[in-house]
């Protein structure tokens, strides 16, 4: 769906563009997006800007309706967009969190250097394949009771931990602990945690995956060293969600949104902007469902992390602690969060949604691990499957521009059913085989929806973000393996 943008856009600087606030036609504040003049051409060939615009109309936000580099059309809220909302006259949209509620990734590190994993590489991706259940509507080997699901909308990874899904030590790298504590089951649907029930565990479908990587370049040895990064070291990426359970609760939740907007007199240019006011029983009650949600996708990553320890040490004919696999981070990409800030010089709660954008905390914010304190917390940026990664870390300066947020990925440039068109996934696949990277997917077709060529250079998307100080550039990943949904 592509219509090109006509209304006005300045340029602040060499990364930053502005919609200015328009009040005939709602908007409280200005759009800001981020991005080169080469990469604005085509942002302003898709709907997004328009998306950035109508985001600006919304009742409380504050500042900016905010997008980053790896903008592009999404359900109400453009991909790649941040708005945060003041507590007392804001809103919370679903279109602002998107249907895979805390979709994320997770990086973590190894002991094994290239040369150790490549003769055997091919075995390891098999049993990743093998023993991590993938696909639309795949169901896992974790066997969950109404009440046990219950438990795990409440305790997020903490939860799978306590069950033996992982270590201690795994629920101190993730963002919020891997649990938001505001989570209440009551308002998560019978046919939401229907979904819910066999799908722990599983990695789903689409841009899902987990990849294979190696630690190709360091950019901040200082960085890399709080990080556990090292040249040559083997990396593991998990990019999976909160499944059929997340995306039930934004259908439920969008359909209750849309009579609040006559309940309560609020008018949006979008209807995909239905939303609530944040302290009303309805803006509460999706509060506390995407909160669940949230925790069930932070359960999730733990689940396939502990499958993916045991797939490499089976592969390996080693043990899981044998190999070093410790959790570097866990970042969200769909969530909204209520929030320390500051506005204006003054500290502020905000709500802050962040639909394909990830936090940039810089160094000192009481969230972070001991670890992450003088560094800023690790950012997680996955490239494509033919090409590279990034981590970066988060910056002061981001606090104050963007309210600690940055880029989440490379952002796509063609649509799935484009992709589809364009590419045949046995060739895609024998073209990366040339290439070095090994690829195992559930269908030729899920294979080319995820083509390289369908997203944008992860280089440029992370350039910007670099030159405009909401991350600092720390490690290249390259990928060697890569499992999709």
């Amino acid at each position: 769906m592509t219509s090109d943008y006509k209304g006005p856009l300045t340029q602040r600087d060499e990364t930053t563009w502005v919609i200015p606030a328009d009040p005939e036609r709602g908007m409280r504040v200005p759009g800001v997006i981020y991005a080169t003049r080469e990469m604005i051409q085509d942002i302003l060939r898709d709907q997004a800007p328009e998306q950035v615009a109508n985001v600006a109309c919304l009742p409380g936000i504050v500042k900016a309706s905010l997008a980053m580099p790896d903008i592009h059309w999404g359900y109400g809220f453009p991909i790649g967009g941040v708005a945060a909302m003041s507590m007392d006259q804001g809103v919370i949209a679903p279109g602002g969190i998107g249907y895979d509620i805390n979709c994320g990734v997770r990086l973590v590190c190894s002991s094994l250097n290239r040369a150790e994993i490549q003769p055997r590489l091919h075995r390891v991706l098999e049993e990743m394949f093998r023993s991590i259940p993938s696909g639309v509507g795949s169901k896992g080997a974790i066997s969950l009771s109404k009440r046990d699901l219950e438990e795990v909308l409440l305790g997020g990874a903490p939860w799978a931990v306590k069950h033996g899904y992982g270590v201690d030590r795994d629920v101190e790298f993730c963002e919020e602990r891997g649990q938001m504590r505001e989570a209440d089951p009551e308002h998560v649907s019978d046919k939401a945690r229907k979904r819910g029930l066999d799908q722990l565990g599983t990695l789903g479908s689409g841009n899902h995956f987990i990849e294979v990587d190696v630690v190709a370049e360091i950019h901040e040895r200082e960085l890399a060293d709080a990080f556990g990064l090292s040249p040559g070291m083997v990396v593991f990426q998990v990019h999976s969600g909160s499944r059929g359970l997340g995306h039930q609760v934004c259908t439920d939740h969008l359909k209750v949104m849309s009579r609040a907007l006559v309940d309560y007199g609020v008018r949006v240019p979008d209807a995909q902007l239905a939303c609530a006011p944040l302290g009303s029983p309805e803006g509460q009650a999706y509060y506390k469902a995407m909160a669940c949600a949230a925790n069930f996708a932070w359960a999730n990553r733990q689940c396939l992390t502990h499958f993916l320890r045991q797939a490499v040490a089976t592969a390996l004919g080693s043990s899981p602690g044998g190999l070093g696999l410790h959790l570097v981070y866990d970042v969200a990409h769909n969530i909204a969060r209520t929030e320390d800030h500051r506005l204006e010089g003054n500290p502020v709660i905000l709500c802050v949604h962040r639909k394909g954008a990830t936090r940039s905390f810089g160094p000192g914010h009481p969230s972070l691990p001991a670890a992450y304190q003088s560094s800023g917390q690790p950012v997680l940026v996955p490239g494509d499957m033919g090409r590279k990664s990034w981590v970066l870390a988060g910056t002061q300066e981001s606090m104050g521009k963007t309210f600690g947020s940055t880029c989440h990925g490379s952002g796509r440039l063609l649509s799935r059913a484009a992709a589809k068109k364009a590419i045949k996934g046995a060739s895609l696949r024998s073209r990366l085989k040339a290439e070095g990277i090994l690829v195992r997917a559930g269908s030729d077709t899920a294979l080319a929806e995820e083509a390289p060529e369908a997203y944008k250079d992860v280089d440029d998307v992370v350039g910007v973000v670099a030159r405009a100080n909401l991350s600092r550039l720390v490690a290249v990943l390259k990928p060697l393996a890569v499992m999709k949904g």
